[in-house]
């Protein structure tokens, strides 16, 4: 199908991007990557009266090192975090992640933040986000808004943007060389995850110290698996240690049945994949 006719906005500054959002009203949309917009658009799913790309506002992308942080600018591409010396240095957990979204092609043009601001609950990227305490930096109308990760995700395809509202930065405490896993059962290869487990642990002297544990699919929104995490905290890191915790890993969850799988399955899944996450993370 085509899409419907709508005006289109290339603004070169994030400035210029917030008055054009404003400018072409609530039935705008924002266009990065476009690799969750543009079937949607084709499909007719979505009429937006306008689009904004932010293409060419090249301080939206890009990452660099602030401190006791690494910054992601918001339309930096997965293949840009997947290839980054900082992303793997200091939050590997986010590059194992992006490593398994769709395919080079997808991976070229896709946009971490535009991954974000979809809020798919079958998206990759979200859980790690959560898992590793990101907070997400905003710019619209009224100004700079700092969300953390789990404020920003509020239910299925829904966010706590505002309208007018854009996502400008990523922002990651550094996790320096902790060791990290996501772990993702899919029907075929380059599809969403039917169930996803993100793990990021520090080991030493046998000991798992800190441990961080989020689900991707098993609720609307990516959900943190604390139970998971004060289970191993403190604990050798031995198989029967990490079997035990992840038996908790449906605390707290809300799993949906649909045509991949049921609520059911989706909690077996969530069990079994945080136990390889962890145990792989672990290197036991």
């Amino acid at each position: 199908m085509i899409p419907a006719a709508f005006e289109y906005f290339r603004p070169t500054s994030l400035e210029e991007a917030v008055t054009a959002l404003r400018d072409a009203g609530e039935d705008s949309k924002i266009i990065a990557g476009g690799q969750s917009l543009m079937p949607v658009l084709r499909l007719r799913l979505a009429a937006p009266s306008a689009l904004v790309d932010l293409g060419r506002v090249a301080e939206l992308r890009g990452i660099r090192e602030e401190g006791d942080e690494i910054v992601i600018g918001a339309t930096t591409t997965h293949h840009e975090v997947l290839h980054d010396p900082l992303v793997a240095r200091h939050a590997r957990l986010l590059a194992e992640a992006t490593a398994t979204v769709a395919d080079p092609q997808i991976r070229h043009r896709g946009t971490l933040g535009g991954s974000l601001a979809h809020a798919d609950p079958a998206g990759d990227l979200a859980a790690p986000a959560v898992a590793l305490d990101a907070t997400l930096r905003v710019v619209g109308p009224a100004g700079i808004r700092t969300l953390t990760a789990e404020e920003f995700f509020q239910d299925y395809f829904t966010t706590a943007l505002d309208a007018g509202e854009i996502l400008a930065e990523i922002r990651i405490p550094k996790h320096t060389e902790w060791a990290a896993r996501y772990e993702k059962f899919h029907r075929a290869a380059q599809q969403w995850s039917i169930v996803g487990v993100a793990a990021t642990v520090s080991v030493a002297g046998g000991t798992i110290e800190r441990a961080k544990v989020a689900l991707t699919n098993m609720a609307a929104v990516p959900i943190r698996a604390r139970g998971v995490e004060e289970s191993l905290v403190g604990q050798p890191a031995t198989a029967d240690t990490i079997r035990a915790a992840a038996e908790r890993a449906t605390d707290g969850t809300d799993p949906m049945t649909d045509g991949n799988a049921d609520a059911e399955y989706r909690s077996h899944l969530a069990q079994v994949l945080t136990r390889r996450a962890v145990t792989t993370a672990t290197g036991i």
